[in-house]
């Protein structure tokens, strides 16, 4: 009988290794380098989920290291976090092409590894960067309308927030996001 995995991290490398070994988006998956699965820590308190890889992630094999990547690493330092602190990671896991958005069709076929993701972490918050991100767990809002505020939901807790990458487009969303991310700490006390 082989081993049962109860290790967070062995199970996760299960889920990505379904990804790996399936049928999951195979037009995504010629185009792409490699899975871009996740990273952090399987026991982090807070999980960010964005949209789908861009090119440097697809280089790397990591979720947000690029120019995003690099403001949502200063935003995590803002509240006292690090890369380590927490888990990171997208609901489209393979590069679209172009850097262009993932379909709906894509979205719908990864959900279940991201839901299986997030039954091995069992976050107390996650947070989602961006419309298409929100638009999975909270598809009747409007991000521009309800950015920053927590929604309970299904036993999760969740905090829609713009994507990192917006404030590289527009200089006036940098702070919407500092002062929106300001408000995990108090979030996740009031979780406790």
């Amino acid at each position: 009988m082989e081993e049962l995995k109860t290790n967070k991290a062995d199970m996760l490398a299960e889920v990505a290794e379904a990804i790996v070994a399936g049928d999951t988006t195979p037009h995504l998956k010629a185009t792409a380098t490699q899975l871009v699965f996740g990273a952090g820590n399987p026991d982090a308190e807070i999980v960010f989920v964005g949209e789908a890889p861009g090119k440097h992630e697809d280089l790397k094999g990591e979720p947000f290291v690029g120019a995003a990547g690099k403001f949502l690493d200063e935003m995590l330092a803002s509240i006292g976090l690090k890369r380590p602190n927490v888990y990171i990671t997208n609901i489209v896991k393979y590069r679209p092409p172009e850097n262009r958005d993932p379909t709906p069709e894509e979205i719908q076929e990864f959900i279940p590894f991201l839901q299986r993701q997030l039954a091995v972490i069992r976050p107390k918050l996650i947070v989602l960067l961006g419309r298409h991100s929100m638009s999975v767990f909270l598809p009747e809002l409007k991000i521009s309308q309800v950015h920053g505020k927590p929604y309970r939901r299904l036993g999760h807790v969740y905090l829609p927030l713009f994507h990192p990458a917006a404030a590289l487009y527009n200089g006036g969303m940098r702070q919407t996001l500092l002062d929106d991310f300001s408000l995990i700490p108090a979030i996740i006390k009031k979780i406790d």
